[in-house]
């Protein structure tokens, strides 16, 4: 079900586009990004789940041990950030990608896997790299950005044949995941780039791993979001606030961009390894 309603949702953002600029304006890009702060982030707030369930933290100074070694890799993707900003972004779009192969269900091929998770990154440059562009050069600057968005571009096309293909093979056996592929492509070639990201990201990325840690854990997902995701997510908020402050010599749409999307890439590097290097346990993957 879950699925079946971000395929709908993809569908409408599609049917609205028209109706969009290209680029968001100041207040939609606030808009957007407390979205994907209200329904994205509670889905890594969830990692104290992992925590107990893999490593048996319970009491306090566990937690503490946790917390810093949580927060010691995202400190470093933040200290990429500033100092090498031309390896950041390359090094967290290929993250990303390697992280989304994982909501598809059990089953999904690994090749349909990989098309899948690099679809929401790789096909909005077909359609819309000068936009995407300067969503990047918001973040980074330089000439990395130029270069970059020209590499994807290209390989977007290539992608874009794979994801027909990755569908067509799947729509036999793997209706569900053959459906959402499709939507996901759909989505990124036609919708404009930051609202394709918000809604796969806050309809598709987000809920699938909410249910799955739930179904996990045996707890209903609400429940489970209350339990455990409360403070980690508004410690979050809070720390998106916090940087909204500190970068104060740049641009409003800059310091969203910059504290948002350089944010997410700090807490990635730690949830992947907690989520995915479980899921690649489980694989018998070592």
């Amino acid at each position: 079900m879950q699925g079946q309603v971000y395929c709908a949702l993809a569908l409408l953002a599609m049917a609205v586009t028209p109706f969009l600029g290209n680029a968001p304006s100041t207040g939609g890009l606030v808009l957007l990004a407390i979205t994907l702060l209200l329904l994205g982030i509670p889905h890594g707030a969830l990692d104290t789940v992992f925590a107990r369930r893999l490593y048996g933290v319970t009491n306090w100074w566990q937690w503490a041990l946790f917390a810093v070694a949580y927060l010691v890799p995202a400190g470093l993707v933040v200290l990429l950030w500033l100092l090498a900003p031309a390896a950041f972004l390359p090094a967290f779009l290929l993250m990303s990608a390697l992280h989304f192969s994982g909501d598809p269900a059990p089953g999904v091929p690994i090749g349909c896997r990989i098309v899948y998770g690099g679809a929401i990154i790789i096909l909005p440059t077909v359609l819309h790299a000068g936009a995407v562009q300067e969503l990047f050069d918001l973040l980074v600057s330089g000439d990395v950005t130029a270069d970059l968005v020209q590499l994807l571009h290209i390989t977007g096309w290539g992608w874009l044949g794979a994801t027909v293909i990755a569908v067509l093979y799947m729509a036999r056996s793997q209706r569900s995941a053959s459906l959402e592929l499709a939507a996901t492509g759909a989505l990124a070639m036609i919708a404009t780039p930051l609202v394709a990201f918000t809604v796969f990201f806050c309809v598709m990325h987000s809920p699938r791993h909410i249910l799955k840690t739930a179904s996990a854990d045996g707890a209903s997902p609400l429940r489970l979001l209350l339990r455990s995701a409360s403070l980690p997510t508004i410690a979050c908020i809070v720390a998106f606030g916090a940087a909204m402050t500190w970068r104060t010599g740049v641009t409003l749409d800059a310091r969203v961009m910059q504290s948002l999307f350089v944010g997410l890439a700090a807490l990635t590097v730690p949830h992947m390894l907690l989520v995915d290097g479980e899921r690649w346990r489980a694989r018998g993957l070592h």
